[in-house]
């Protein structure tokens, strides 16, 4: 050894043995964001997450003003509402209504993505008439429409909203009723189209919109064939493929789609994670210094039912998530996954103690907690 590296060598050890110089310490941080009977409402439900470009973390849910029914049942009423995080989701800030729709309207569903190139943040919902939803809404009518809106500044204000109803659904369609969003799930890929995942009804199937226009116009891809699914959300692979996670209508698996083109056509379906029905999220968490390589990350409730909220993890481009790590015990549903500046990665999901829908719970965590056995 050169005396040079020798000296090195001795300046390094002396650092880590006075701990000025340490490892990544695994972290784990959780808080509560939007709790039930809070602000007005009776509950809230359906979490949304997105990072903006100036690292502030954005958190999106449905404010279900009467009771825990979904958007167009039970006679509810649904906001659309979010609160941000200056600081990495340790505090959030007072709740906002971005979309009130009216009496027994719905404002639902929310997906997010941010375009790289315009820096713009979308938000893509859907908004229902008073008692419209997936039975009753009429084809052909604007019963349930599906809106985009924008922010330029990082969530502090946002577009009128964008219709994009007939860019999602076939409106001479007699059994098409209605076009729904992820939740979450939309994505950027690396050539800078925007991909939204959709699922509609009747029957029940599973495609994605895009734009290559940074959102001027938008294209129906073509339906995943033999899939009865809903709920779904898509992640860009690290070999440039997307990866459709659809939540099954039958049998204990999800759905694994993928697709090769952009969203426009999907392979056949393969099985995906084990889990109850219910909407889980996947978002790729590229290593450091190298975003063409790294993890993929899955979250949701590992059961019996919807408890037991996990993350699972894939060294190998999705094929398979070996490695699982607890969350939360209990009651638990929904998530939404967002991968944060300093490159901890940061979850909104239900929860609660009773029931899975007490609470809208934000925990951040790191990859050393991640790989901690």
């Amino acid at each position: 050894m050169s005396r040079t590296c020798l000296c090195l060598a001795v300046f390094v050890g002396a650092f880590l043995q006075s701990g000025m110089l340490r490892a990544e310490e695994p972290l784990m941080q959780t808080t509560d964001v939007f709790v039930s009977g809070k602000d007005g409402y009776f509950g809230y439900r359906i979490p949304a997450i997105e990072a903006a470009p100036d690292g502030t973390v954005l958190a999106f849910a449905e404010a279900r003003k009467f009771n825990f029914g979904d958007p167009g049942y039970e006679d509810n009423d649904v906001d659309l509402v979010m609160k941000t995080s200056k600081d990495q989701g340790q505090t959030w800030s007072a709740m906002r209504v971005i979309e009130d729709p009216g009496d027994r309207w719905s404002a639902a569903n929310p997906a997010t993505l941010v375009d790289r190139q315009t820096g713009l943040v979308w938000l893509f919902y859907l908004r229902g008439k008073p008692n419209r939803n997936t039975d009753t809404a009429r084809p052909g009518t604007d019963d349930i429409q599906i809106l985009a809106r924008t922010s330029s500044d990082n969530g502090q204000t946002w577009s009128e909203p964008v219709d994009l109803t007939s860019a999602t659904r076939d409106l001479a369609d007699a059994t098409w009723r209605c076009s729904v969003v992820g939740p979450g799930g939309a994505v950027q890929d690396k050539s800078g189209r925007l991909v939204i995942p959709m699922w509609k009804y009747s029957p029940f199937a599973v495609f994605a919109a895009f734009s290559e226009d940074h959102g001027k116009t938008w294209v129906r891809g073509q339906f995943a064939a033999g899939v009865v699914g809903d709920e779904s959300q898509l992640v860009e692979l690290y070999d440039g493929k997307l990866l459709f996670d659809v939540r099954q209508n039958q049998g204990p698996n999800r759905y694994h789609l993928l697709s090769s083109d952009g969203g426009r056509t999907w392979s056949a379906p393969e099985p995906g994670e084990k889990v109850t029905a219910v909407c889980c999220a996947i978002e790729r968490f590229p290593a450091a210094g190298s975003p063409d390589s790294g993890l993929l990350l899955w979250t949701g409730p590992k059961g019996p039912e919807r408890n037991n909220l996990v993350v699972r993890f894939s060294e190998d481009n999705g094929r398979t998530f070996g490695t699982e790590k607890a969350i939360g015990s209990g009651p638990a549903a929904y998530s939404d996954l967002a991968v944060l500046p300093d490159r901890t990665v940061g979850v909104l999901y239900e929860q609660g103690t009773q029931h899975p829908y007490q609470l809208i719970t934000f925990a951040r965590f790191n990859e050393a907690w991640l790989r901690a056995k």
